[in-house]
């Protein structure tokens, strides 16, 4: 079992937000970069199902939804793959809403035997 803890997406992935596609494109560049980073050093088997356990830390105490959350991570979800050197099928996703503010993701990594 691993933890890391991220970054929480930048406001601009989340899929309610409407900008120009370029703009889009560069703020899931830069945040997928800032995943893999976070992530390079970490071994885990690219062979086996992983059950990522995914809790989100907001900022702020405003009202989010969950399914959004997970889909403004996607690009993060993409750098963590990157970095693991795994397809992101192999991933399990088990997302959770903290009553914490953090500002935050934690993702606890569980690799299935």
């Amino acid at each position: 079992m691993t933890t890391i803890e991220y970054p929480f997406p930048p406001k601009e992935l989340n899929p309610n937000k409407q900008l120009h596609w370029a703009v889009k494109a560069r703020h899931k560049k830069i945040y997928r970069e800032v995943c893999k980073i976070l992530t390079f050093g970490t071994k885990l088997p690219n062979d086996k199902l992983i059950d990522m356990h995914i809790t989100f830390c907001p900022p702020d105490r405003r009202h989010r939804d969950d399914d959004n959350m997970v889909a403004a991570f996607k690009s993060g979800r993409d750098g963590i793959a990157d970095a693991l050197g795994v397809n992101d099928k192999m991933f399990r996703i088990h997302p959770s809403l903290s009553d914490t503010i953090g500002n935050k993701v934690v993702v606890t990594f569980v690799v299935r035997e």
